[in-house]
């Protein structure tokens, strides 16, 4: 009856996690990884009037095979393109341009970026944009 608990809970556990097991040539079970993360600069400085770029890293781990969803929102500064559908088989890697109006306020902005998959659980990350005088 132990061993049975202690089973449940693993399979638990495991399922929460997000990983998964497949059948290893070894013998047993090896746990798959099926999570995503997303990387962006922790700051980017654009001045008044112009623009930057963003770039922004979604990181799949060897077993995470969906497209993603890029939903990119900020405040008071520009966004080029807000929504990006990065499929499965893309590069990892999108640009994202940040402008700043001529009469944007100096001061930092934030940049969040929300990755949905088509099936599990979103990642998010945020970006400061630092506005700046010419």
């Amino acid at each position: 009856m132990k061993n049975l608990i202690v089973i449940c809970i693993m399979l638990t556990l495991i399922t929460a996690s997000g990983c998964w097991t497949r059948s290893s040539d070894k013998g047993g079970t090896a746990a798959v990884d099926e999570s995503f993360s997303i990387s962006v600069p922790s700051s980017v400085t654009v001045k008044q009037g112009e623009e930057a770029i963003i770039t922004v890293t979604l990181k799949r781990a060897a077993f995470f095979k969906r497209d993603v969803q890029l939903d990119i929102k900020a405040v008071d500064i520009s966004l080029t393109p807000a929504r990006i559908l990065v499929k499965a088989s893309d590069k990892p890697d999108v640009q994202v341009k940040v402008a700043a109006a001529k009469n944007a306020a100096i001061g930092e902005y934030r940049v969040t970026v929300t990755g949905t998959p088509t099936t599990g659980l979103p990642a998010s990350t945020v970006c400061n944009v630092r506005v700046v005088s010419p």
